[in-house]
């Protein structure tokens, strides 16, 4: 029996609802998801289905979280509390360690400054707090030479940043991400998710390969020394499966800035739709030039950790170029390892949420999303 699907979609935005639907019965019968969009400041889909699921149900959303870290960042490069060109030492001094006294926030900020992890790896409580992670990195060495190349910082890129929003403001990234951002707009988006919000909850499901996926996933297997495998944690005896780091409280509590965030997929659209646009009466978050600056394409090629060709603005995924080529130049946003995306297009007033409880084949944003962005893409502009 197909899955019912609950919530709303605007005049002109029925065909997204059947794309979802479609998307829902090709999947498990345990799927859960939701989806989430705005145009120009309204919102025009919000949909959801599946056990224990609602339009306000928080999912781990991996590296969508990052999208909430640097929005902290990008407000105030804005204010003129943080400034791209300045080295990441001048807010923190104890960075310079093991030559990287030149690395600019910019250089940090699209994932150049080759600090993709630690020698010695984190155990789950250290990989779950900021300021371990930030304090271990300070005096490590580079796994290439910063500016040279770009590499994705996995787990820790928020840590980094947010240690330089530390510095220059006393609060953590945290507090100012939940002060600026998801309390003035009642957003379903935690980094820090409080004890009595714990109900929303629904814990990450492991992925779920057919037997040709797992044959694909056997046969590209990571070395234990690899960029890749100390970018994501996996060069550490007995480490913690990936699907498991969301569903540890202490990470929810703490909100890791770098994978830690709990979201709904309207959580995540109304976060991209306030960023660019007004949205309930309250003006864009960032001005035009701070829009095209974050999105402007800063690393693009060939990434060392992913070993695929990336593209990345400051602190987002240059979403057109990674993921929608038919989206706007400028689009910014981020994915997550079990399958979920944000984004903003800021030509089109497009923003875009979605979430699903069980990890997606191969990882990174759910091939599903390039249907459903599709569908929402060329649907009838409301009026």
């Amino acid at each position: 029996m197909a899955q019912e699907i609950h919530g709303t979609v605007a005049e002109g935005f029925e065909a997204v609802r059947e794309e979802f639907a479609s998307v829902v019965a090709a999947e498990r019968p345990d799927y859960a998801g939701q989806l989430a969009a705005y145009v120009r400041g309204r919102r025009v889909v919000d949909l959801w289905t599946g056990a224990d699921t609602d339009g306000d149900t928080l999912f781990g959303v991996f590296s969508s979280t990052k999208g909430a870290a640097h929005l902290v960042v990008a407000l105030l490069v804005q204010d003129g509390t943080l400034e791209l060109d300045r080295e990441v030492a001048y807010y923190w001094p104890e960075f310079a360690a093991e030559g990287k006294s030149a690395v600019t926030l910019r250089e940090l900020l699209a994932h150049r400054a080759g600090l993709v992890g630690s020698d010695a790896g984190f155990t789950l409580d250290e990989l779950a707090d900021d300021r371990v992670i930030a304090e271990r990195l300070a005096g490590q060495r580079p796994f290439w030479r910063p500016g040279t190349a770009f590499g994705y910082h996995a787990l820790v890129i928020g840590a980094l940043t947010g240690e330089i929003v530390r510095r220059v403001t006393g609060r953590t990234l945290q507090e100012v991400y939940e002060e600026r951002v998801r309390a003035p707009y009642g957003l379903g988006f935690h980094l820090g998710l409080p004890e009595s919000e714990e109900h929303r909850y629904l814990s990450v499901q492991p992925m779920a390969p057919t037997p040709p996926e797992q044959a694909l996933l056997d046969a590209t297997p990571r070395g234990p020394h690899t960029l890749a495998s100390i970018a994501f944690n996996e060069h550490v005896p007995g480490a913690v499966p990936l699907v498991d780091f969301p569903n540890s409280r202490a990470v929810r509590a703490l909100g890791q800035a770098s994978a830690g965030g709990v979201a709904s997929a309207r959580g995540l659209a109304g976060m991209y739709a306030a960023a660019v646009g007004e949205v309930n009466g309250r003006a864009a978050l960032l001005k035009p030039d701070t829009v095209a600056e974050v999105g402007q394409i800063h690393s693009v090629g060939y990434d060392l950790v992913a070993r695929a060709h990336k593209s990345y603005g400051l602190g987002f995924q240059a979403t057109a170029d990674m993921w929608h080529p038919f989206l706007g130049a400028g689009a910014f946003g981020h994915s997550g390892a079990g399958g979920s995306q944000g984004f903003a297009d800021p030509r089109s007033g497009l923003a875009y949420g979605y979430t699903r409880r069980r990890i997606s084949f191969p990882g990174g944003a759910a091939p599903e999303n390039q249907r459903l962005v599709l569908a929402i893409h060329t649907a009838p502009a409301p009026a």
